[in-house]
């Protein structure tokens, strides 16, 4: 960063810039550590040369919930192995099988993840969302923005499950629905991405929901379908059809990027001699609220009693067991 001309070449200096702020902000943290250790321990000796070393327990303890918390952090840091982990994410979201139930377990989704977003400090930018016919969402894309938002909201990508009486049904009968969670790293323009304009079928229509009386009444909104994957993607919420394009482009350079990152993936499993389903496809996780309240997640066995705290956001759990279990596989 101190070579003449560094900052000539704008993006590269942005990107290093940034590689040197999450290294000098890791190794920040680890010397806080270090220096509270040190602390714990000199406490740790007082209390046991004072014969009233009981007064400096409550300060010892303090003192352990901080170290604890830091160790967290750098703990789950060092789980990261994929290249994107420290990317930011582009989420979607796809209601599956049980129809406006479906649509409302979408949404509720949506909703957890926000709540989880904002208790990691993630920053979270919705770009389409498409409402459900009677509740709900039938789909929604947002960005995820922050420290390792892909590398934590990858442990995510798979099929949502979840049992309940039905809000939407008279007889309030048991109902099963599913979602769909896909997510990608938010690619820079960078990453050499082949696209070609004769594989792209671009459309235009009608954004709806709020958004002002631009957005409402001109066909500002683009949908981007890759002819070669049938990959399909959309934006609605920018300024102008324009910026939707290309927001939609980049989103569409990131799908291609997390399809090849599977291809790598499904190679590796079925050399370490697995058969299940790596992807979108496969479902990860049940949420039950009736006829009994528990979350469990199908790939690690990690269990949760109270469904109402994963649903307003408390999933670290969950992303942590499922990151130490991709670690383990190397």
């Amino acid at each position: 960063m101190q070579e003449p001309g560094f900052w000539d070449d704008a993006d590269t200096a942005a990107k290093v810039s940034a590689d040197h702020a999450s290294v000098r902000d890791r190794l920040t943290e680890f010397r806080g550590l270090s220096e509270e250790v040190a602390d714990i321990r000199g406490l740790a000796e007082l209390a046991q040369a004072d014969d009233d070393g009981t007064e400096l327990v409550p300060e010892l303890l303090t003192g352990v919930e901080r170290a604890e918390a830091v160790l967290g952090r750098l703990e789950e840091a060092r789980l990261f192995a994929d290249e994107h982990a420290g990317d930011d994410a582009v989420v979607t979201i796809h209601a599956g099988e049980g129809g406006t139930d479906a649509q409302d377990w979408a949404e509720m989704l949506l909703r957890m993840y926000s709540r989880w977003a904002e208790r990691r400090g993630l920053g979270v930018e919705v770009k389409e969302v498409s409402e459900g016919t009677e509740a709900g969402i039938k789909s929604t894309t947002f960005t995820l923005h922050g420290q390792n938002a892909y590398g934590l909201m990858s442990a995510e990508r798979g099929v949502h499950r979840l049992v309940r009486l039905s809000p939407f049904d008279s007889a309030h009968r048991r109902q099963t629905s599913f979602a769909a969670v896909e997510v990608a790293p938010l690619v820079s323009d960078d990453v050499d991405v082949e696209i070609e304009d004769k594989d792209l079928k671009i459309d235009t229509y009608r954004a709806s929901g709020a958004g002002g009386q631009h957005v409402n009444k001109t066909d500002s909104a683009v949908r981007i379908t890759h002819l070669p994957t049938k990959i399909v993607v959309q934006c609605q919420n920018e300024r102008s059809q324009t910026q939707n394009r290309a927001t939609a482009m980049s989103m569409l350079r990131s799908r291609l990027v997390q399809l090849e990152l599977e291809k790598r993936e499904q190679e590796a499993a079925e050399r370490r001699g697995e058969t299940k389903a790596i992807g979108f496809g496969s479902q990860i996780r049940s949420y039950v609220i009736h006829p009994y309240t528990m979350v469990k997640d199908l790939r690690t066995g990690h269990e949760v009693g109270s469904a109402d705290r994963v649903l307003d956001g408390d999933i670290d759990e969950f992303v942590r067991t499922e990151l130490e279990r991709r670690a383990k596989q190397g």
